[in-house]
């Protein structure tokens, strides 16, 4: 008998357990895109100087307010998911020609030269020399757009395969690259500066292509000769605070610890 009067009850508790489902799931939407977090200016850390004047004036963008794409623009996973796997819509596809460079030790270092589309708006000759990410090379798609957006912009490019980061490009030496070897950029440099003597050079470093770039540039004070600027983009500044940092688990961050070991460990293997 007292059963049958809690009967009427249950579907109002199964509509408070959907309630709580539907809450929860929203939480963890909001959480995880960000959607709370406020839009603000870049803080931006220069020292007063005339070429940091130049820049501000040049680049009104830099101090404007970030609006991100609606819904996902926020989150930074899925920022990084869709344009660092999927890229564009139809991302391009620049032409360009492979270089091979024979190092001290037997190494094969590779690098693709792309030439301008157009002319450089100063009328001169300036190469971009560029630096991809870790375990990343010119076929990557972000390096595709980047390429070709400066093409169309005048500039020629030779980007840098990282030693064993290409598939179908054999290691000649027992080793690939590292966090903080510079020899195989330094090398490409060398050849850009032999072959075109009159140009320019824009230094471009991507992540752990940063560090390369600015280790690159303050190893010898001639590394500079005839480099109008650095540009690193998304540099880790610290290795060993990175590590603590990629070894918590809030905001996902041992996930990508995960991939990025998981991503080293299949170019080791597949040169062993």
């Amino acid at each position: 008998m007292s059963a049958m009067l809690e009967t009427p009850e249950l579907p109002a508790v199964f509509d408070g357990v959907k309630l709580a489902a539907v809450a929860a799931v929203l939480y963890v939407i909001v959480r995880c895109l960000n959607l709370k977090s406020p839009t603000a200016p870049p803080e931006l850390i220069y020292q007063d100087s005339a070429l940091a004047r130049f820049l501000l004036k040049s680049c009104p963008l830099l101090t404007k307010e970030y609006i991100p794409p609606l819904i996902w623009g926020k989150s930074g996973h899925i920022q990084t998911a869709l344009y660092g796997k999927m890229g564009r819509v139809r991302s391009p596809h620049p032409y360009g020609l492979r270089k091979y460079l024979t190092m001290p030790d037997g190494a094969t270092a590779t690098f693709d030269l792309f030439e301008p589309q157009s002319e450089h708006c100063t009328g001169e000759d300036v190469t971009m020399v560029i630096c991809p990410g870790i375990a990343n090379h010119s076929e990557k798609q972000y390096i595709r757009t980047f390429v070709d957006y400066a093409q169309k912009n005048g500039y020629r490019c030779a980007v840098l395969n990282h030693l064993g980061a290409l598939p179908n490009i054999e290691l000649t030496s027992p080793r690939m690259f590292t966090y903080g070897c510079t020899w195989e950029f330094g090398a490409m440099v060398n050849y850009i500066k032999k072959t075109y003597p009159q140009t320019q050079l824009v230094v471009v470093g991507f992540s752990l292509g940063g560090n390369i770039v600015c280790k690159y540039l303050g190893e010898n004070q001639s590394n500079q000769e005839r480099v109008l600027c650095c540009v690193s983009v998304c540099q880790g500044y610290s290795a060993l605070r990175a590590q603590e940092t990629f070894m918590q688990w809030d905001q996902c961050r041992r996930f990508y610890n995960f991939l990025m070991a998981d991503n080293m460990k299949k170019i080791i293997l597949s040169h062993r």
